[in-house]
């Protein structure tokens, strides 16, 4: 059998082979001379190989999308239909006859052909996108398409989209544990506020409360591989190869930069690991009694409450369990020089007299 498709001239002709090769090998009809035709087209060119690789890479990451976003992506192509549809009239008659498409397998074809005409006119789609929220006092371990995973601690929300390129995830608020799947055809990049993270395969956590004062910054702890961390000013994911004044950080360092991105020194991670949240445990060093009070309420309610400026700037340490309220109310009056005032089922910290 002669290879069915010519050899392509440019880009555009070379994904529309891909994946005509791709539908072709799926029939029930796929004979042994068609894999030999198929491999001759293969080692024709190297670009062919690179290519085909590269699809069936998107297409194992296709699999795990969920049907929320299949149904996003359908959404997404209606402005694409004219020239979807004319690209896929060039599929062989013979695959198109057979009518073999499965629906899912017919939306990932034509959401392939779409992101080639984003590629086309500049405006680059994602293969899988979806946002992740944890509520007040949950944490969620969720696995992405590529094997990756991340765990989610209490009131986090993250963003991920995953380019033929590039994996790209958004933390907008709280802390996460990522374990990234090694893809050195892919690097994987982290933004959190003005900080973005690149990696190849590691496991690190990261975290970013805007919201919190005195802790409104990034901070960005690494248990395996190697990371590389970028003041990204606004930039996308895309765009963090281009800096130049980077930093590097191996297993068992950590960094935290501010709300502006200026970074502080690396440091050691502590004995607690990267994200002793997972164990359920609460760290403070010096911190003033506001800002620990704030980051136990992301759990929960600790029916609390400091408004005397004194005693809220009133230094705390000690490792707690946030979970366990009414034993953070015994202790604070021993650690501190306050006291508890009640009022309902909520209790005010006042300065002891």
């Amino acid at each position: 059998m002669t290879a069915p498709f010519p050899l392509p001239e440019d880009q555009s002709d070379l994904r529309q082979a891909v994946l005509d090769w791709f539908v072709c090998r799926q029939r029930d009809g796929w004979s042994t001379d068609d894999e030999a035709a198929f491999q001759r087209w293969l080692a024709a060119d190297a670009r062919h190989r690179e290519a085909y690789a590269r699809w069936e890479s998107n297409w194992r990451a296709l699999d795990g999308i969920p049907a929320e976003s299949i149904a996003q992506l359908r959404r997404n192509l209606q402005d694409d239909k004219a020239r979807v549809s004319a690209l896929r009239a060039r599929t062989p008659a013979k695959a198109s006859r057979r009518g073999f498409l499965k629906p899912v397998f017919a939306m990932a074809a034509a959401a392939a052909v779409a992101g080639g005409l984003a590629w086309h006119f500049g405006q680059e789609s994602p293969l899988f996108a979806q946002t992740y929220a944890s509520l007040r006092g949950q944490q969620l371990d969720i696995p992405l398409p590529d094997g990756s995973r991340l765990q989610l601690d209490t009131a986090t929300r993250i963003q991920v989209a995953f380019y033929r390129q590039r994996r790209e995830v958004t933390l907008l608020e709280g802390q996460a544990v990522f374990s990234v799947q090694p893809d050195p055809a892919r690097p994987f990049h982290v933004l959190a506020g003005p900080l973005g993270v690149t990696v190849v395969g590691t496991q690190f956590s990261l975290r970013y409360t805007p919201d919190i004062a005195g802790n409104d910054g990034v901070r960005l702890s690494v248990a395996e591989g190697k990371v590389r961390v970028v003041r990204r000013d606004g930039a996308s994911g895309e765009a963090l190869h281009r800096f130049s004044d980077a930093i590097y950080l191996t297993a068992g360092q950590q960094v935290s930069a501010d709300s502006h991105g200026v970074l502080a020194a690396v440091t050691a991670v502590s004995s607690e690991g990267i994200a002793p949240w997972r164990d359920s445990r609460i760290s403070f060093v010096d911190t003033p009694l506001a800002q620990a009070l704030a980051e136990l309420e992301r759990y929960g309610s600790t029916g609390l409450t400091v408004r005397d400026p004194k005693a809220a700037m009133l230094r705390l340490s000690g490792t707690f369990d946030p979970r366990d309220m009414q034993t953070l109310r015994r202790l604070l009056p021993s650690a501190l020089p306050v006291r508890l005032k009640a009022a309902g089922e909520t209790a005010e910290i006042v300065p002891e007299r």
